[in-house]
């Protein structure tokens, strides 16, 4: 069983902070400082002194989900060109002083955010700031790294999908289960869509998006906090904010029965994905719901005493490996997804009969109290055990902020994941789990050439 871990993921909405306050029993620790610039920039700076070494991330919130048909991957490749240097520091001293300082960077792109990083030793916090501050106002967009660069993108997109069966299956149910909705595609964008990108789109969203105003700085380790804000105070402090586009609602168009989709590709074995459209924690009507699939997948998936791997694996042998996913901290409704491959001598259809099979279960009796109480634990020890690396307590704080979610959600987690009852588990199974709301993909094998 494989899972997407909880804290990676990220949007955009505005949900009153005592929403989740009001029903929290745990205190929000003081090692966690928030600070506002005058030009826009929130500042999170949460204390963690166990090793010398600080986490600094920058947070835009813009990604896929913000891109619109003819510059879809526009964000991704955005980021391949953020390391391409400035006017002050051009070429690759980005990374090179990073290196020589001992420390790590990177980023990533997801589709509703886009996140820088550096992992340094504390001594070199400022180093880290200054370079930040610098590539948010003053990024070199020549058209010959452009060039350069976007050919990189598209041999990634080749590598991670079009020669990738099982990921190009899951990009065409990701586009039948998002007709509407800004997850029609995937952030790296379509191959058409790269193949026709110029330098001067990928300067305008530069000039659209990346500011202090829509940006998140977080810094996690043994640091000052006070030290941490004089410092943003310096380098952030002198950047001017924008007016940032305000963007129109784009929802899901209504459901009106299943979706299907079937995929041939060069591979071995078959593949079925199933995916089922529910909200997250941005974009419901009832803030337990999300916490209530969340506590419904681990039933079904959370490990060797899980229902699928009970019965599935180990009781009919029906599932040679099952993966799982719901990430309930996107701007736009997610899917809840359960990913197969079938044993030798059993079909996808077999997996999607046995699949359906268990989700009826659920809809039809509730969760013992045993049962539920040890996926609860399950649960909430990966909530902890995540905490043991600063890296995941940056990646937390920023993911809840780049969405509009409050960062003090990520301290009343447990509560809230306690609180959900075995009805509210079935009742969500009966509301989100249906035909309706299903799209199902397969992978059918081919020989290669054919």
């Amino acid at each position: 069983m494989q899972k997407l871990h909880l804290i990676l993921f990220g949007f955009l909405i505005a949900i009153n902070s005592s929403t989740f306050a009001a029903t929290s029993t745990n205190t929000i620790p003081d090692n966690t400082h928030e600070y506002k610039l005058d030009n826009g920039l929130k500042i999170i700076v949460k204390e963690d002194h166990r090793s010398p070494l600080a986490v600094v991330q920058v947070w835009y919130k813009v990604g896929g989900s913000y891109e619109h048909d003819g510059i879809t991957g526009i964000s991704h490749a955005l980021e391949h060109m953020m390391f391409r240097g400035t006017k002050l520091h051009p070429k690759d001293e980005f990374v090179r002083f990073i290196s020589i300082n001992g420390g790590d960077q990177n980023a990533f792109t997801t589709d509703d955010f886009t996140a820088y990083f550096e992992e340094i030793d504390k001594n070199q916090l400022k180093l880290c700031l200054e370079l930040e501050a610098d590539r948010m106002n003053n990024l070199e967009l020549s058209e010959e790294a452009f060039e350069q660069e976007i050919k990189v993108v598209r041999e990634e997109r080749r590598l991670r999908v079009d020669d990738n069966p099982e990921a190009l299956t899951f990009e065409r149910l990701g586009a039948a289960a998002h007709i509407s909705s800004p997850y029609h595609h995937d952030t790296i964008g379509w191959m058409n869509d790269l193949e026709n990108m110029k330098v001067e789109d990928l300067k305008k969203w530069y000039k659209t998006w990346y500011a202090p105003n829509n940006a998140i700085l977080v810094v996690v380790g043994d640091v000052n906090p006070e030290e941490v804000y004089t410092l943003a105070k310096t380098y952030f402090g002198p950047l001017s904010p924008i007016e940032i586009p305000k963007l129109k609602p784009r929802k899901e168009i209504p459901f009106m029965g299943k979706r299907s989709v079937q995929v041939e590709g060069n591979a071995t074995v078959p593949r079925l994905f199933m995916g089922y459209n529910v909200p997250s924690l941005v974009t419901n009507t009832d803030q337990n719901e999300p916490y209530a699939l969340y506590v419904l997948l681990m039933a079904l998936d959370g490990g060797n005493s899980s229902r699928f791997s009970r019965d599935l694996i180990r009781q009919q042998g029906l599932v040679a490996n099952i993966n799982s996913w719901y990430n309930p901290f996107t701007l736009h409704d997610p899917l809840l997804l359960f990913s197969a491959i079938p044993t030798q001598n059993h079909t996808v259809a077999e997996l999607e009969t046995a699949f359906t099979k268990q989700i009826e279960k659920l809809q039809t009796e509730l969760l013992s109290v045993e049962e539920l109480a040890r996926v609860k634990t399950n649960v909430i020890a990966e909530h902890t055990f995540s905490h043991d690396s600063m890296s995941d307590q940056a990646t937390e704080l920023g993911m809840m902020e780049a969405v509009g979610l409050p960062w003090q959600l990520a301290n009343t987690y447990p509560d809230h994941i306690q609180m959900i009852t075995a009805e509210q588990v079935q009742k969500v199974a009966q509301k989100y789990l249906i035909p309706t709301r299903l799209t199902t993909a397969e992978l059918i094998p081919q020989k290669s050439g054919m």
